[in-house]
């Protein structure tokens, strides 16, 4: 299941990744707030958005670093 996700992460454009990246930092700082003020349900999101932004990052970084070694 987590080769199919990075396969499909891999397909996304570079902006596509930087929004996705942005998008799961501010819904991290979300949970946060609602985990301080106790309105938070489901703790199980702060592994799952966690996992996700490590996947969007590391695809991120593959891309830096094979742009800057072709261009070595």
């Amino acid at each position: 299941m987590a080769e199919s996700n990075i396969a499909e992460l891999r397909q996304l454009s570079d902006t596509e990744i930087n929004d996705q990246i942005c998008s799961i930092r501010r819904n991290l700082f979300d949970l946060r707030f609602e985990q301080a003020t106790r309105q938070l349900a489901n703790s199980h999101r702060f592994k799952e958005a966690r996992v996700k932004l490590a996947q969007l990052l590391t695809v991120q970084n593959e891309r830096l670093r094979s742009s800057k070694s072709s261009a070595s």
